[in-house]
Protein backbone atom coordinates (compact mmCIF):
# COMPACT_ATOMS: atom_id res chain seq x y z
CA UNK A 1 0.00 0.00 0.00
CA UNK A 2 0.81 3.45 -1.18
CA UNK A 3 0.11 6.71 -0.02
CA UNK A 4 0.97 10.24 -0.89
CA UNK A 5 -0.31 13.32 0.48
CA UNK A 6 0.07 15.76 -3.08
CA UNK A 7 0.09 19.36 -0.93
CA UNK A 8 -0.74 22.81 -2.55
CA UNK A 9 0.71 25.37 -0.21
CA UNK A 10 -0.87 28.29 -2.42
CA UNK A 11 -4.30 26.50 -1.53
CA UNK A 12 -3.40 25.09 1.44
CA UNK A 13 -4.84 22.04 -0.08
CA UNK A 14 -4.44 18.52 0.00
CA UNK A 15 -5.53 15.50 -2.33
CA UNK A 16 -4.17 11.83 -2.50
CA UNK A 17 -2.42 8.89 -4.28
CA UNK A 18 -3.57 5.60 -2.92
CA UNK A 19 -1.90 2.44 -4.49
CA UNK A 20 -1.97 -0.83 -3.76
CA UNK A 21 -1.08 -4.05 -5.95
CA UNK A 22 -1.69 -1.98 -9.09
CA UNK A 23 -4.73 -0.03 -8.59
CA UNK A 24 -4.76 4.12 -7.63
CA UNK A 25 -7.32 6.44 -6.12
CA UNK A 26 -7.20 9.58 -6.30
CA UNK A 27 -8.74 11.71 -3.42
CA UNK A 28 -9.72 15.87 -3.96
CA UNK A 29 -7.40 16.08 -7.64
CA UNK A 30 -6.43 19.50 -8.32
CA UNK A 31 -7.59 20.89 -11.66
CA UNK A 32 -4.31 20.02 -13.22
CA UNK A 33 -4.49 16.38 -13.85
CA UNK A 34 -1.36 15.16 -15.33
CA UNK A 35 0.49 14.95 -12.28
CA UNK A 36 -1.50 12.18 -10.97
CA UNK A 37 -1.64 10.00 -14.33
CA UNK A 38 2.26 10.91 -14.36
CA UNK A 39 2.15 9.06 -10.89
CA UNK A 40 0.23 6.33 -11.92
CA UNK A 41 1.88 5.71 -14.99
CA UNK A 42 5.66 5.81 -13.61
CA UNK A 43 4.14 3.16 -11.05
CA UNK A 44 2.60 1.03 -13.97
CA UNK A 45 -0.87 1.06 -12.01
CA UNK A 46 -4.14 1.88 -13.46
CA UNK A 47 -6.41 4.71 -11.53
CA UNK A 48 -9.85 3.16 -10.45
CA UNK A 49 -11.44 6.00 -8.40
CA UNK A 50 -11.58 9.66 -7.56
CA UNK A 51 -13.00 10.07 -4.75
CA UNK A 52 -14.24 13.36 -3.81
CA UNK A 53 -15.34 14.16 -0.02
CA UNK A 54 -17.66 16.91 -1.16
CA UNK A 55 -18.46 19.88 -3.72
CA UNK A 56 -15.33 22.06 -3.11
CA UNK A 57 -16.04 25.87 -3.17
CA UNK A 58 -12.45 26.93 -2.80
CA UNK A 59 -10.77 25.64 -5.81
CA UNK A 60 -11.97 23.72 -9.17
CA UNK A 61 -11.49 19.70 -8.41
CA UNK A 62 -9.64 18.01 -12.10
CA UNK A 63 -12.25 14.95 -11.66
CA UNK A 64 -14.24 15.20 -14.62
CA UNK A 65 -10.94 15.79 -16.77
CA UNK A 66 -9.20 13.00 -14.50
CA UNK A 67 -11.99 10.91 -15.28
CA UNK A 68 -12.27 11.50 -18.93
CA UNK A 69 -8.52 10.58 -19.39
CA UNK A 70 -8.79 7.56 -17.31
CA UNK A 71 -11.75 5.75 -17.33
CA UNK A 72 -12.01 5.99 -13.42
CA UNK A 73 -15.22 6.19 -11.99
CA UNK A 74 -16.23 9.65 -9.58
CA UNK A 75 -17.21 8.53 -6.49
CA UNK A 76 -19.46 11.33 -3.93
CA UNK A 77 -20.99 10.73 -0.92
CA UNK A 78 -25.13 9.97 -0.25
CA UNK A 79 -27.36 12.78 -2.10
CA UNK A 80 -24.53 14.69 -4.68
CA UNK A 81 -25.92 15.69 -7.61
CA UNK A 82 -24.19 16.70 -10.38
CA UNK A 83 -24.39 17.33 -14.14
CA UNK A 84 -22.20 14.32 -15.25
CA UNK A 85 -21.75 10.54 -14.51
CA UNK A 86 -20.52 9.61 -10.95
CA UNK A 87 -21.21 6.51 -8.22
CA UNK A 88 -22.84 7.91 -5.84
CA UNK A 89 -22.37 6.03 -2.83
CA UNK A 90 -23.89 5.31 0.28
CA UNK A 91 -22.96 5.75 3.93
CA UNK A 92 -20.65 2.49 4.59
CA UNK A 93 -19.91 0.99 1.24
CA UNK A 94 -16.72 -0.23 0.53
CA UNK A 95 -15.06 -0.33 -2.34
CA UNK A 96 -12.14 -2.43 -3.07
CA UNK A 97 -8.75 -0.99 -4.52
CA UNK A 98 -6.25 -4.05 -4.82
CA UNK A 99 -5.48 -5.63 -1.36
CA UNK A 100 -7.08 -2.43 0.60
CA UNK A 101 -10.58 -1.32 1.40
CA UNK A 102 -12.38 1.91 1.20
CA UNK A 103 -15.11 2.42 3.25
CA UNK A 104 -17.38 5.33 2.75
CA UNK A 105 -18.63 7.34 6.09
CA UNK A 106 -21.07 9.60 5.71
CA UNK A 107 -20.42 12.63 7.48
CA UNK A 108 -22.71 16.05 6.98
CA UNK A 109 -22.14 19.23 8.54
CA UNK A 110 -19.75 21.10 6.06
CA UNK A 111 -21.58 20.05 3.23
CA UNK A 112 -24.87 17.92 3.32
CA UNK A 113 -22.94 15.30 0.75
CA UNK A 114 -19.77 15.40 2.60
CA UNK A 115 -18.25 11.95 3.43
CA UNK A 116 -14.75 11.08 4.95
CA UNK A 117 -13.10 7.87 3.54
CA UNK A 118 -11.91 5.12 5.66
CA UNK A 119 -8.82 3.34 4.18
CA UNK A 120 -8.69 -0.49 5.77
CA UNK A 121 -5.09 -1.67 4.85
CA UNK A 122 -4.38 -5.01 3.85
CA UNK A 123 -4.65 -7.46 7.02
CA UNK A 124 -8.25 -5.49 8.05
CA UNK A 125 -6.82 -2.80 9.90
CA UNK A 126 -8.26 0.59 9.77
CA UNK A 127 -5.27 2.73 8.97
CA UNK A 128 -6.36 6.05 7.90
CA UNK A 129 -9.45 8.87 6.88
CA UNK A 130 -9.24 11.17 4.30
CA UNK A 131 -11.51 13.55 6.06
CA UNK A 132 -11.87 16.07 3.98
CA UNK A 133 -13.40 19.11 5.26
CA UNK A 134 -15.34 17.69 7.83
CA UNK A 135 -12.08 17.34 10.32
CA UNK A 136 -8.93 19.18 10.02
CA UNK A 137 -5.88 19.48 12.23
CA UNK A 138 -6.89 21.43 15.06
CA UNK A 139 -10.07 22.73 13.42
CA UNK A 140 -13.21 20.90 11.68
CA UNK A 141 -14.97 22.57 9.02
CA UNK A 142 -16.92 25.77 8.56
CA UNK A 143 -21.10 24.83 8.66
CA UNK A 144 -22.43 28.17 6.77
CA UNK A 145 -21.77 27.26 2.71
CA UNK A 146 -24.17 25.11 2.04
CA UNK A 147 -27.18 26.72 3.74
CA UNK A 148 -30.11 26.76 1.66
CA UNK A 149 -33.93 26.48 1.83
CA UNK A 150 -34.68 25.86 5.75
CA UNK A 151 -30.99 24.42 6.67
CA UNK A 152 -29.27 26.94 8.59
CA UNK A 153 -25.66 26.95 9.41
CA UNK A 154 -26.40 26.32 13.27
CA UNK A 155 -28.50 22.87 11.51
CA UNK A 156 -25.21 21.98 9.82
CA UNK A 157 -23.04 22.90 12.48
CA UNK A 158 -25.47 20.45 14.66
CA UNK A 159 -25.05 17.49 11.60
CA UNK A 160 -21.44 17.88 11.83
CA UNK A 161 -21.44 17.56 15.66
CA UNK A 162 -22.85 14.22 15.27
CA UNK A 163 -20.63 13.04 12.44
CA UNK A 164 -17.69 13.77 14.62
CA UNK A 165 -19.26 11.91 17.68
CA UNK A 166 -20.87 9.01 16.13
CA UNK A 167 -18.85 8.40 13.06
CA UNK A 168 -15.00 9.81 13.47
CA UNK A 169 -14.44 9.53 16.64
CA UNK A 170 -15.51 5.94 17.68
CA UNK A 171 -12.56 5.34 15.34
CA UNK A 172 -9.04 3.72 16.78
CA UNK A 173 -6.90 6.70 18.21
CA UNK A 174 -3.79 5.60 15.81
CA UNK A 175 -6.35 5.92 12.96
CA UNK A 176 -4.27 9.03 10.63
CA UNK A 177 -6.09 11.98 9.69
CA UNK A 178 -5.31 13.29 6.36
CA UNK A 179 -7.92 16.48 5.88
CA UNK A 180 -8.27 18.39 2.44
CA UNK A 181 -6.68 21.51 4.02
CA UNK A 182 -4.33 23.16 6.33
CA UNK A 183 -3.75 26.50 7.39
CA UNK A 184 -4.50 29.16 5.11
CA UNK A 185 -7.99 27.84 3.96
CA UNK A 186 -10.58 30.09 4.50
CA UNK A 187 -12.46 26.52 4.63
CA UNK A 188 -12.40 26.87 8.65
CA UNK A 189 -11.02 29.42 11.46
CA UNK A 190 -7.78 27.57 13.14
CA UNK A 191 -6.49 25.40 11.38
CA UNK A 192 -2.78 24.09 12.17
CA UNK A 193 0.24 24.07 9.96
CA UNK A 194 0.34 20.21 10.46
CA UNK A 195 -1.17 18.44 7.22
CA UNK A 196 -1.91 15.20 9.06
CA UNK A 197 -2.29 13.39 12.53
CA UNK A 198 -3.33 10.58 14.56
CA UNK A 199 -6.74 10.34 15.83
CA UNK A 200 -5.71 10.31 19.18
CA UNK A 201 -4.08 12.86 19.35
CA UNK A 202 -7.01 15.74 17.62
CA UNK A 203 -9.10 14.64 20.50
CA UNK A 204 -6.68 15.76 22.60
CA UNK A 205 -5.94 18.54 20.77
CA UNK A 206 -8.52 19.87 18.82
CA UNK A 207 -10.76 21.94 20.28
CA UNK A 208 -14.39 20.77 18.15
CA UNK A 209 -13.61 16.86 19.99
CA UNK A 210 -13.23 17.60 23.66
CA UNK A 211 -14.99 14.62 24.93
CA UNK A 212 -16.96 16.64 27.53
CA UNK A 213 -18.43 19.43 24.58
CA UNK A 214 -22.53 19.77 24.39
CA UNK A 215 -23.98 19.93 21.15
CA UNK A 216 -24.83 23.44 22.28
CA UNK A 217 -21.44 24.35 22.97
CA UNK A 218 -19.99 22.82 19.49
CA UNK A 219 -22.60 24.60 17.83
CA UNK A 220 -21.69 27.98 19.41
CA UNK A 221 -18.20 27.85 19.28
CA UNK A 222 -18.11 26.69 15.74
CA UNK A 223 -20.13 29.17 14.81
CA UNK A 224 -18.68 32.57 16.45
CA UNK A 225 -16.46 34.37 14.47
CA UNK A 226 -17.25 32.88 11.06
CA UNK A 227 -16.11 35.71 8.62
CA UNK A 228 -18.20 35.69 5.34
CA UNK A 229 -16.91 33.10 2.84
CA UNK A 230 -14.96 34.59 -0.18
CA UNK A 231 -17.15 35.71 -2.92
CA UNK A 232 -15.96 33.30 -5.50
CA UNK A 233 -17.24 29.96 -3.43
CA UNK A 234 -20.55 29.34 -4.36
CA UNK A 235 -19.38 29.86 -7.86
CA UNK A 236 -17.00 27.02 -7.54
CA UNK A 237 -19.35 25.05 -6.16
CA UNK A 238 -21.26 25.26 -8.94
CA UNK A 239 -18.34 24.58 -11.68
CA UNK A 240 -17.63 21.54 -9.88
CA UNK A 241 -21.16 20.34 -10.13
CA UNK A 242 -20.61 21.29 -14.17
CA UNK A 243 -20.23 18.53 -17.00
CA UNK A 244 -18.30 21.53 -19.10
CA UNK A 245 -15.98 22.92 -17.08
CA UNK A 246 -12.27 22.24 -19.04
CA UNK A 247 -9.41 20.92 -17.88
CA UNK A 248 -6.48 23.17 -17.64
CA UNK A 249 -4.49 21.47 -20.93
CA UNK A 250 -7.17 23.47 -22.82
CA UNK A 251 -7.12 26.44 -20.73
CA UNK A 252 -3.43 26.25 -21.34
CA UNK A 253 -3.81 26.92 -25.34
CA UNK A 254 -5.20 30.52 -24.91
CA UNK A 255 -3.78 31.49 -21.72
CA UNK A 256 -0.26 30.63 -21.92
CA UNK A 257 0.50 32.86 -24.64
CA UNK A 258 3.15 35.90 -25.20
CA UNK A 259 1.69 39.22 -26.42
CA UNK A 260 3.83 42.41 -27.45
CA UNK A 261 3.13 45.82 -26.10
CA UNK A 262 0.56 46.85 -28.44
CA UNK A 263 -1.78 43.81 -28.56
CA UNK A 264 -1.03 43.88 -24.86
CA UNK A 265 -2.93 47.56 -24.67
CA UNK A 266 -5.78 46.92 -26.91
CA UNK A 267 -6.66 43.70 -24.87
CA UNK A 268 -7.39 46.15 -21.92
CA UNK A 269 -8.82 48.92 -23.82
CA UNK A 270 -10.64 47.32 -25.88
CA UNK A 271 -11.31 43.89 -24.76
CA UNK A 272 -11.96 45.32 -21.01
CA UNK A 273 -9.68 42.95 -20.01
CA UNK A 274 -8.20 43.19 -16.13
CA UNK A 275 -4.50 44.28 -16.26
CA UNK A 276 -2.99 41.60 -13.19
CA UNK A 277 0.18 42.49 -12.17
CA UNK A 278 2.00 39.02 -10.29
CA UNK A 279 5.65 39.73 -9.62
CA UNK A 280 7.31 40.80 -6.41
CA UNK A 281 5.24 43.73 -4.53
CA UNK A 282 8.46 45.81 -4.62
CA UNK A 283 9.01 45.44 -8.05
CA UNK A 284 5.59 46.42 -8.52
CA UNK A 285 5.62 49.60 -6.71
CA UNK A 286 8.63 51.12 -8.81
CA UNK A 287 7.08 50.90 -11.81
CA UNK A 288 3.96 49.42 -13.45
CA UNK A 289 1.27 49.77 -16.49
CA UNK A 290 -1.04 52.37 -15.25
CA UNK A 291 -4.17 51.01 -13.33
CA UNK A 292 -3.20 47.62 -13.14
CA UNK A 293 -3.90 45.23 -10.18
CA UNK A 294 -0.71 43.88 -8.20
CA UNK A 295 -1.10 40.12 -6.82
CA UNK A 296 1.89 38.69 -6.43
CA UNK A 297 2.77 35.09 -7.60
CA UNK A 298 4.33 34.60 -4.33
CA UNK A 299 1.78 35.12 -1.81
CA UNK A 300 -1.43 33.47 -1.83
CA UNK A 301 -2.10 34.11 -5.22
CA UNK A 302 -5.17 31.94 -6.22
CA UNK A 303 -7.73 33.12 -3.10
CA UNK A 304 -6.47 36.53 -3.71
CA UNK A 305 -8.02 36.55 -7.00
CA UNK A 306 -10.90 34.68 -5.96
CA UNK A 307 -11.71 37.53 -3.14
CA UNK A 308 -11.02 40.57 -4.78
CA UNK A 309 -11.87 39.71 -8.89
CA UNK A 310 -15.59 39.07 -8.69
CA UNK A 311 -16.49 37.88 -12.60
CA UNK A 312 -14.76 34.55 -13.23
CA UNK A 313 -15.81 35.17 -16.91
CA UNK A 314 -13.12 38.56 -16.15
CA UNK A 315 -10.64 38.41 -19.26
CA UNK A 316 -7.49 39.00 -17.81
CA UNK A 317 -4.08 39.93 -19.20
CA UNK A 318 -0.86 39.76 -17.05
CA UNK A 319 2.64 40.40 -16.42
CA UNK A 320 4.95 37.63 -14.62
CA UNK A 321 8.90 37.04 -13.80
CA UNK A 322 10.64 35.45 -16.42
CA UNK A 323 9.32 31.91 -16.83
CA UNK A 324 6.25 31.88 -14.04
CA UNK A 325 3.74 32.19 -16.68
CA UNK A 326 2.80 29.00 -17.57
CA UNK A 327 2.12 29.18 -13.61
CA UNK A 328 0.23 32.31 -13.66
CA UNK A 329 -2.62 30.68 -15.86
CA UNK A 330 -2.78 27.64 -14.02
CA UNK A 331 -2.77 28.67 -10.91
CA UNK A 332 -5.50 30.85 -11.73
CA UNK A 333 -7.41 28.09 -13.55
CA UNK A 334 -7.33 26.38 -10.41
CA UNK A 335 -9.86 29.07 -8.94
CA UNK A 336 -12.28 28.99 -11.68
CA UNK A 337 -10.76 32.04 -14.07
CA UNK A 338 -10.01 30.39 -17.59
CA UNK A 339 -10.79 33.84 -19.26
CA UNK A 340 -6.97 34.42 -19.33
CA UNK A 341 -5.74 36.24 -22.79
CA UNK A 342 -2.00 36.22 -22.77
CA UNK A 343 0.86 38.21 -21.02
CA UNK A 344 2.55 41.04 -21.75
CA UNK A 345 6.13 39.53 -23.68
CA UNK A 346 9.19 40.94 -22.23
CA UNK A 347 7.05 42.17 -19.25
CA UNK A 348 7.64 46.24 -18.26
CA UNK A 349 10.59 46.41 -19.78
CA UNK A 350 9.07 45.89 -23.33
CA UNK A 351 6.52 48.06 -22.14
CA UNK A 352 8.88 51.07 -21.17
CA UNK A 353 11.06 50.49 -24.33
CA UNK A 354 8.19 52.02 -26.79
CA UNK A 355 7.69 54.96 -24.64
CA UNK A 356 4.25 54.13 -22.51
CA UNK A 357 3.41 55.17 -19.10
CA UNK A 358 4.45 54.38 -15.86
CA UNK A 359 2.88 54.31 -13.06
CA UNK A 360 4.62 54.00 -9.56
CA UNK A 361 3.61 53.53 -5.58
CA UNK A 362 5.56 55.02 -3.07
CA UNK A 363 6.59 52.49 -0.32
CA UNK A 364 8.60 53.58 2.41
CA UNK A 365 10.49 52.13 4.88
CA UNK A 366 9.29 51.30 8.52
CA UNK A 367 11.68 53.93 10.24
CA UNK A 368 10.46 56.45 7.51
CA UNK A 369 6.57 55.58 8.82
CA UNK A 370 7.70 56.44 12.28
CA UNK A 371 9.21 59.43 11.65
CA UNK A 372 5.94 60.95 10.05
CA UNK A 373 3.33 58.57 12.68
CA UNK A 374 5.38 61.10 15.21
CA UNK A 375 4.98 64.35 13.53
CA UNK A 376 1.42 63.37 13.53
CA UNK A 377 0.93 63.71 9.57
CA UNK A 378 -0.13 60.17 8.85
CA UNK A 379 -3.39 58.60 8.26
CA UNK A 380 -2.81 54.62 8.98
CA UNK A 381 -5.09 51.98 6.97
CA UNK A 382 -4.30 48.90 8.32
CA UNK A 383 -5.58 46.07 6.07
CA UNK A 384 -4.97 43.19 8.00
CA UNK A 385 -8.19 40.89 9.13
CA UNK A 386 -10.25 41.71 11.81
CA UNK A 387 -8.94 39.09 14.50
CA UNK A 388 -5.24 40.42 13.52
CA UNK A 389 -5.88 44.18 14.41
CA UNK A 390 -7.89 43.46 17.30
CA UNK A 391 -4.74 41.26 18.77
CA UNK A 392 -2.09 44.40 18.68
CA UNK A 393 -2.72 47.17 16.02
CA UNK A 394 -0.98 50.83 16.25
CA UNK A 395 -3.04 52.78 18.41
CA UNK A 396 -4.94 55.56 15.63
CA UNK A 397 -5.05 52.92 12.58
CA UNK A 398 -8.22 52.33 11.03
CA UNK A 399 -8.75 48.53 10.01
CA UNK A 400 -9.99 48.19 6.34
CA UNK A 401 -9.51 44.63 5.85
CA UNK A 402 -8.24 44.15 2.32
CA UNK A 403 -11.11 41.29 2.31
CA UNK A 404 -13.95 43.96 1.87
CA UNK A 405 -12.27 46.75 0.09
CA UNK A 406 -15.06 47.07 -1.69
CA UNK A 407 -17.36 48.14 0.95
CA UNK A 408 -14.34 50.50 2.53
CA UNK A 409 -14.04 52.67 -1.14
CA UNK A 410 -16.77 55.16 0.54
CA UNK A 411 -15.41 55.60 3.33
CA UNK A 412 -11.72 56.76 1.92
CA UNK A 413 -11.20 60.33 0.97
CA UNK A 414 -9.27 60.99 -2.21
CA UNK A 415 -7.96 64.20 -1.03
CA UNK A 416 -6.46 62.36 2.22
CA UNK A 417 -2.70 60.91 2.53
CA UNK A 418 -2.78 57.20 3.67
CA UNK A 419 -0.12 54.98 4.78
CA UNK A 420 -1.08 51.49 3.85
CA UNK A 421 0.39 48.21 5.98
CA UNK A 422 -0.83 44.29 6.47
CA UNK A 423 1.80 42.09 8.54
CA UNK A 424 4.12 41.59 5.93
CA UNK A 425 3.46 43.75 2.81
CA UNK A 426 2.10 41.82 0.87
CA UNK A 427 -1.57 42.38 1.01
CA UNK A 428 -0.78 45.98 1.35
CA UNK A 429 0.45 46.64 -1.97
CA UNK A 430 -2.29 45.10 -3.65
CA UNK A 431 -5.15 47.24 -1.63
CA UNK A 432 -2.67 50.17 -2.66
CA UNK A 433 -2.80 49.06 -6.46
CA UNK A 434 -6.65 48.98 -6.45
CA UNK A 435 -7.00 52.35 -4.94
CA UNK A 436 -4.34 53.48 -7.59
CA UNK A 437 -6.39 51.82 -10.51
CA UNK A 438 -9.74 53.58 -9.01
CA UNK A 439 -8.06 57.07 -9.05
CA UNK A 440 -6.46 57.01 -5.86
CA UNK A 441 -3.50 58.67 -6.43
CA UNK A 442 -2.30 59.49 -2.29
CA UNK A 443 -1.68 55.85 -1.00
CA UNK A 444 1.87 55.57 0.76
CA UNK A 445 2.96 51.82 1.38
CA UNK A 446 4.76 51.06 4.32
CA UNK A 447 7.46 48.25 3.38
CA UNK A 448 7.66 45.34 5.38
CA UNK A 449 3.99 45.70 7.09
CA UNK A 450 2.97 45.29 10.93
CA UNK A 451 6.65 43.18 11.62
CA UNK A 452 9.01 46.17 10.33
CA UNK A 453 6.51 48.13 12.43
CA UNK A 454 7.27 46.65 15.81
CA UNK A 455 10.76 45.79 14.86
CA UNK A 456 10.87 49.90 14.16
CA UNK A 457 9.87 50.75 17.91
CA UNK A 458 6.48 51.94 16.77
CA UNK A 459 3.98 52.11 19.57
CA UNK A 460 1.25 48.98 19.47
CA UNK A 461 -1.41 48.08 21.57
CA UNK A 462 -1.53 45.32 24.27
CA UNK A 463 -0.93 42.11 22.14
CA UNK A 464 -4.33 40.42 23.05
CA UNK A 465 -4.11 36.48 22.08
CA UNK A 466 -6.74 35.45 18.90
CA UNK A 467 -7.71 32.66 20.77
CA UNK A 468 -9.59 34.47 23.95
CA UNK A 469 -11.47 36.92 21.54
CA UNK A 470 -15.33 36.66 21.12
Amino acid sequence: MKIDQIYTGCLAQGAYYIESKGEVAIIDPLRETQPYVSMAEKNKATIKYIFETHFHADFVSGHVDLARKTGATIVYGPGAKTEFDIHQATDGEIFELGDVKIKVLHTPGHTLESSTFLLIDEAGKEHAIFSGDTLFIGDVGRPDLAQKGDITQDDLAGMLYDSLRNKVMTLPDEVIVYPAHGAGSACGKNMSKETSDTLGNQKKNNYALRADMTREEFIKEVTDGLLPPPQYFAQNVAMNKSAETDGVDKILETGNVGLDVETFEAMANHEGALVLDTRNQQEFAKGFVPNSIFIGITGSFAPWVGALITDLQQPIVFLADEGREEEVVTRLSRVGYDNTLGYLKGGIEAWKAVGKEVDTITSVSADTFKTELEAGNANVLDVRKPGEYISEHIEKAKNTPLDFINDEMARIDKSTEYYIHCAGGYRSMIFASILKSRGYDKVIDVAGGFKAIKEAGIPVTDYVCPSTLD
